[in-house]
This record gives C-alpha cells, sequence and structure tokens, in this order.
C-alpha cells in the first residue's frame, strides 16, 4: 500500500515539475567548456574550434541558470548560418529547440524541432523532444483550466456568500 502511495505522488510531483528527461549540466562542466574555447584560440584547427563551441553550447542550453540558457541559445543562433553540413544544421537546430524549451518558449521549440524533422525525419531525439513540447503544451492548458476553474468557484462562493448574507439581514 504505502509502495502504490509513493508511486501515486511521484507520478503527481512529476506532472507538476515537468518531469522531463532531458539532461542538466552543471556549472562546472560549463566552465570547462568555457576553458576550452577560450584555450583553443590559436594553432587548433577550425574543426576543433567548432567542436569546442557545440559542447560549450550544448552546456549552456541544458544548465539550470536562464542566463547560461540564453546565452547558449545567442551562440547557437549566431553560428546557425555558419553550418557546413545539414547535420551540423540539425544538431545546432535541436540544442536550439532544447534551449527555447528550457526557456519555456514552447511554440518556437516545438517549431525548432519540426525543422530538425525535416532534415532529419527518423531523428529519435527530435522526435522526443517533440513529444516532450506538445505533452508540456497539452499539461500547461490542463493546469490552465483547472486553474480557470477554481477562480470561477472561488468568485461564485463569494457571490453566494455575499448574496446569502444580504437575504439574512433582511
Amino acid at each position: 500500500m504505502d509502495a502504490k502511495m509513493g508511486k501515486f505522488f511521484d507520478s503527481i510531483g512529476a506532472f507538476f515539475n515537468g518531469g522531463d528527461h532531458l539532461p542538466w549540466c552543471d556549472r562546472d562542466v560549463i566552465a570547462g567548456c568555457e576553458r576550452e574555447v577560450a584555450e583553443g584560440g590559436s594553432g587548433v584547427s577550425d574543426e576543433n574550434k567548432n567542436e569546442s563551441i557545440m559542447r560549450l553550447s550544448w552546456a549552456l542550453v541544458h544548465s539550470r541558470q536562464p542566463e547560461d540558457v540564453q546565452r547558449g541559445i545567442a551562440m547557437l543562433e549566431a553560428s546557425l548560418d555558419t553550418s557546413n553540413s545539414p547535420l551540423q544544421t540539425r544538431e545546432k537546430l535541436y540544442l536550439l529547440a532544447v534551449g527555447h524549451y528550457r526557456g519555456g518558449d514552447y511554440s518556437r521549440s516545438r517549431q525548432l524541432a519540426e525543422e530538425c524533422l525535416q532534415i532529419a525525419p527518423d531523428w529519435r531525439q527530435a522526435q522526443s523532444l517533440k513529444k516532450l513540447i506538445e505533452d508540456k503544451i497539452a499539461k500547461d492548458g490542463v493546469i490552465g483550466i483547472g486553474i480557470a476553474a477554481t477562480a470561477v468557484t472561488a468568485v461564485g462562493l463569494l457571490a453566494g456568500g455575499i448574496v446569502a448574507a444580504l437575504v439574512r439581514k433582511k
């Protein structure tokens, strides 16, 4: 019985916490990626620089810090035009979609995930992200409807209380 109750409360917690399965990145990893990019300035091939920048972008959009996520989005948007291949474009679009998802811009995130799927329709990572985005949009709609219904009920109860008080006075 206790195990069933625990699972029930865990599922409710996951519902309200977002429960996504995207990885998080901590500040130490970001700092390491930043050092790698800074040290890669001279004597390193363009390919290695681009890989370092992609690792930093990945770390930033997976950060728990909103300012890091925004910085990752800005880096990816600035480098999107310089992609050498459809594979690079796909990766950057995916990371942009993750960044916008983390930032709460679900419609932009879904649009970017769909662009990834136009390049690679069978890419499971992008398919999973798109489903995660759509589930989040649906869940937010359900929560919004619940809040609205609660507000309407509260207003109805308040109005009923006022009417009852006025009827008693007479």
